[in-house]
């Protein structure tokens, strides 16, 4: 199927698309976060790799991946157009999230990953139950 909008519009829109304080996902996060009584993360922590969520005291990396840019097949969507520039593009993407994972790691960081999808509803219980179980001494499902 090829795109709807031509290139000049696909451009325009993919350059609007944030990085940060994304509704289906960080945002998700904090609402987890803060329906479980979890304290102690900072958002947008800056420090080199760029984690999503960071807890400090704990050495906890969170990083909120969206399927599409960091290469999760779970809808298995790749665009017809332009395939090679986008497969490439993914590639990229999750070489860099191996380096980064590898760079908190060798600092005694425990680094979590969780794919956009997760945090949908059908997946959710299972998403909070693994964060809970990392994040919470005293949890026992």
């Amino acid at each position: 199927m090829s795109d709807v909008f031509d290139k000049k519009a696909r451009s325009e829109i993919m350059r609007a698309v944030k990085s940060k304080n994304t509704r289906s996902t960080e945002l998700a996060m904090i609402a987890l976060f803060k329906e479980n009584h979890i304290t102690g993360w900072r958002h947008s922590y800056n420090v080199k790799g760029h984690p999503d969520f960071v807890f400090l005291k704990k050495r906890i990396a969170i990083f909120v991946d969206g399927c599409f840019w960091h290469g999760h097949d779970c809808r298995n969507t790749r665009p017809a157009d332009n395939a090679e520039y986008w497969a490439k593009k993914r590639e990229r993407n999750i070489q860099r999230d191996k380096e980064t994972t590898e760079r908190f790691e060798k600092r005694g960081w425990t680094v979590v990953r969780i794919w956009e999808c997760e945090l949908k509803k059908k997946n959710l219980p299972e998403t909070k139950r693994r964060l809970l179980s990392l994040l919470c001494s005293d949890y026992n499902p």
